[in-house]
């Protein structure tokens, strides 16, 4: 199993650079952040640090959307990057949440997400694409190589990543939701010709290492709403005796609504309706062999990466944890 951490790029961005770096050398060989330009710094611009300050790290968006950039500037982007480091760059891409909707837009259909999907990785390893009537190539690129991975939970959203996606990320570590999604990827690669073992599987959620459950807990209810809010959507639109499984749907019947202010931070006030049962399944807590137990259980469903959100406050102990005593447990 590979390891990833996730960042917000929080000012300054020499902490967010700094800590990419501690995390390389804990072992880490992926280096994730938020794409939500808004709430947050422009990443881009931090990715070339973080590749410059780290000697084999691959970096990305956790996720970017097809909705809030331009489909040429963002192949762009990632050609550059790789010309300049040698193909150290992934491209994390959903629908749109937080990006989205602090401007005023919606979620990108799931048509748009497969176009740019397709328009981004042509773009930036070199081929051509008609992009609106025109068609586009990026001279200049030479040897690139870009894997798109798509995040999504509902069933037409896993059905388009296992038929076009080279990488599927699951937000939420509970083993029997990453059971359902893993399968409906692989089912959906194999009915589409595609090789299931060809789609690298990235499970992504907080872990924080240590022994005051409670507080643990308190620190990491912030993601039971941030995948509340597109498990809401799977709701109004599947119901709630819809396919989607019940592990994942039947908490939010307390959220009431939700400020994006706080998206992705400790102390959320709007998570409060998320219950200490949902930390426990969609998270990592407790000490180091609790987070090698859950592993191993996700390893065994055919995860590939265990991303770890680091929002919460004691990220560099956690680091230095997984550098010690649980990435070599997963890695021999």
């Amino acid at each position: 199993m590979d390891f990833g951490v996730v960042l917000q790029t929080d000012p300054p961005a020499r902490e967010v650079v700094r800590l990419m770096k501690a995390a390389e050398d804990c072992g880490f060989g992926y280096g994730w952040t938020f794409d939500s330009v808004v709430l947050w710094q422009e990443p881009f611009v931090i990715y070339s640090q973080i590749l410059a300050a780290t000697s084999a790290m691959t970096v990305g968006p956790m996720v970017t959307s097809p909705g809030t950039r331009d489909w040429s500037v963002l192949a762009s982007l990632f050609a550059t990057l790789n010309d300049m480091f040698g193909n150290r760059t992934v491209c994390g891409i959903g629908r749109g949440d937080s990006a989205h909707r602090v401007i005023g837009k919606r979620p990108s259909t799931l048509a748009t997400v497969r176009h740019a999907m397709h328009v981004v990785k042509e773009l930036a390893e070199g081929r051509e694409v008609v992009l609106g009537d025109a068609p586009v190539r990026i001279p200049w690129v030479r040897g690139g190589r870009l894997e798109m991975w798509m995040a999504g939970y509902g069933p037409k959203a896993l059905q388009l990543a296992g038929e076009h996606a080279d990488g599927f990320i699951l937000q939420c570590a509970d083993p029997a939701i990453a059971e359902w999604t893993i399968g409906s990827v692989r089912e959906a690669a194999r009915a589409a010709g595609r090789d299931p073992a060809g789609i690298t599987i990235c499970v992504a959620a907080p872990a924080y290492v240590g022994d005051d459950l409670p507080h643990q807990r308190d620190q990491l209810r912030w993601f039971g709403g941030m995948v509340g809010n597109h498990v809401a959507d799977l709701v109004a639109r599947y119901g709630e005796s819809g396919p989607v499984p019940h592990e994942l749907t039947d908490y939010i019947r307390e959220r009431q609504g939700y400020d994006y202010a706080h998206h992705g931070k400790a102390g959320n006030p709007s998570t409060e309706f998320v219950p200490d049962e949902i930390v426990d399944r969609f998270c990592l807590t407790g000490p180091a062999g609790a987070h090698v137990a859950r592993l191993q259980e996700l390893a065994a469903l055919g995860v590939d990466q265990f991303a770890v959100y680091l929002m919460h406050d004691q990220r560099e102990r956690t680091l230095h944890a997984y550098g010690a005593d649980i990435i070599g447990e997963l890695t021999r």
